[in-house]
């Protein structure tokens, strides 16, 4: 049993101002809820979203948004020395003296905002808390949990799991174990750039009805542990959560240093560049209609981020190889035919809950075979198992209310594929930073040269051009 002791937090009592007031309230220690992760981080994000969700639940829906709600913030610190007292009652079991720190902060940015985004995108809230926070019974008899739960009566709160350790701009990526979403680390300056443009960015929302190739921002959030803030943002995954993705590419419609290195090239999945795909002579074959309606609905997205002064977007594109998954699903049923179906077991386990020791492995070698590899600049492919992926479906078929970035190759393809294709990385405006870098690279490689940091209007023809030029 859990002592009964409580801790002295700080709770936010409006949540619809630009700054809330606090009133102390005590909060009984937690009996049944236990977030497991390998990292305390990992740990506070899963209880500061549970606790957002929760506090959510009473706050009445507004008839429409005020301006202040693009601004408003909740906070809550927490001191709490019973996390890691083995005589508490949730340090019954050992890897939980570890589970969450002493000391936290969990800060949440214009929480009525994005519950209405989330709203919109057809996410509901429940759900969204459940897949950043507990593991649900359906996956309880595949995953091998490296940690057993103090009781059978325990709710186990799976942690997101780490898939790249550091992208070019040192940013994290995590995903939820089912696959739904996509966890990015952030800097203030993008949380800045995420302020200017969210009033603007949800009017659009709202506008095109959530159909839309741009991020779908879920939550932005920042934790302090240990003195160091780190801030968070949620999206959509722009992968299946059943289709793995065989092939990845970050493309921008440039040509200047857009090709992936060897070290990315020895990756078990790659993120291949805009050279990569025109000498791989690579094409996305959707047929003439579903070209026309994916350029239109690309070129009203681009337009509206050449207004707000955003540029080096780029295309994220995933490929599903349908006979290769196909003749993969055969050779994993051979293999557990002859009792050897063990390994991918435990693979599972890990890519489901990460080690509470080591950690989840950067380089995502505890994935699914094929479906996990070192992702770049890029979310990650985050194909693998969940409840809908236990729906009868046949080779290459998904649900398009969920898999909302998916679209199967035309009848002519030379290949039976799945495409996934988002516009990803939309928090950069043109600044001056960008303008200086825009006049070294163009005396470096010339006035001509298709380089990344050109002005937003250009940025956009280009893109739209390149794009243009790669589907059939």
């Amino acid at each position: 049993m859990a002592a009964n002791n409580s801790t002295a937090v700080s709770v936010p009592i409006s949540i619809g101002a630009s700054k809330t007031k606090t009133k102390k309230k005590h909060f009984v220690a937690q009996k049944v809820k236990l977030f497991r992760a390998s990292e305390p981080l990992f740990s506070v994000l899963m209880w500061g979203i549970d606790h957002s969700i929760n506090e959510l639940t009473h706050v009445p829906i507004p008839v429409m948004l005020l301006p202040d709600d693009f601004k408003a913030f909740t906070k809550i610190k927490v001191d709490n020395h019973l996390y890691n007292n083995p005589k508490s009652g949730v340090g019954n079991c050992t890897y939980l003296r570890e589970n969450m720190p002493s000391h936290f902060k969990f800060k949440e940015y214009c929480p009525l905002v994005f519950r209405n985004l989330r709203e919109r995108f057809d996410i509901d809230d429940q759900d969204f808390q459940r897949s950043l926070t507990k593991l649900p019974p359906q996956e309880l008899d595949k995953a091998i949990l490296s940690a057993t739960a103090c009781s059978q009566n325990s709710v186990i709160r799976s942690a997101p799991v780490c898939i790249d350790a550091q992208g070019r701009s040192s940013a994290r990526f995590l995903t939820t174990y089912d696959r739904k979403f996509v966890i990015k680390t952030i800097v203030s300056e993008d949380v800045a750039e995420m302020h200017n443009i969210l009033k603007k960015y949800h009017q659009f929302i709202v506008e095109c009805h959530g159909n839309t190739l741009l991020p779908q921002f879920l939550g932005m959030y920042r934790l302090t542990v240990d003195g160091v803030e780190t801030y968070m943002v949620v999206t959509r995954n722009v992968f299946s959560q059943r289709l793995i993705v065989h092939r990845k590419y970050d493309l921008k419609g440039s040509t200047v240093a857009r090709e992936a290195s060897e070290k990315e090239k020895a990756k078990e999945l790659p993120t291949f560049k805009d050279n990569d795909f025109i000498n791989e002579k690579q094409r996305i074959v959707i047929g003439e209609e579903n070209k026309k309606l994916f350029l239109e609905k690309l070129k009203r997205d681009v337009e509206f981020l050449a207004q707000l002064k955003i540029m080096d977007y780029s295309l994220l594109v995933g490929i599903h190889d349908v006979e290769r998954a196909d003749q993969d699903d055969d050779d994993v049923e051979e293999g557990e035919e002859g009792g050897e179906g063990g390994e991918e077991g435990e693979a599972g386990a890990e890519w489901a809950g990460g080690d509470d020791e080591t950690g989840s492995d950067a380089n995502g070698s505890g994935g699914p075979v094929g479906a996990v590899g070192s992702y770049g600049t890029t979310p990650p492919d985050c194909s693998g198992f969940s409840v809908a992926a236990y729906k009868p479906m046949g080779p290459g078929e998904f649900d398009p209310n969920t898999d909302v970035y998916a679209l199967k190759a035309h009848e002519s393809a030379p290949r039976k594929e799945v495409y996934f294709m988002a516009i990803i990385d939309i928090l950069t405006h043109y600044d001056a930073k960008k303008k200086a870098a825009h006049a070294a690279k163009t005396v470096k490689h010339g006035a001509g040269a298709e380089i990344s940091t050109v002005n937003p209007e250009q940025y956009s023809k280009r893109f739209l051009d390149f794009m243009a030029s790669i589907l059939e």
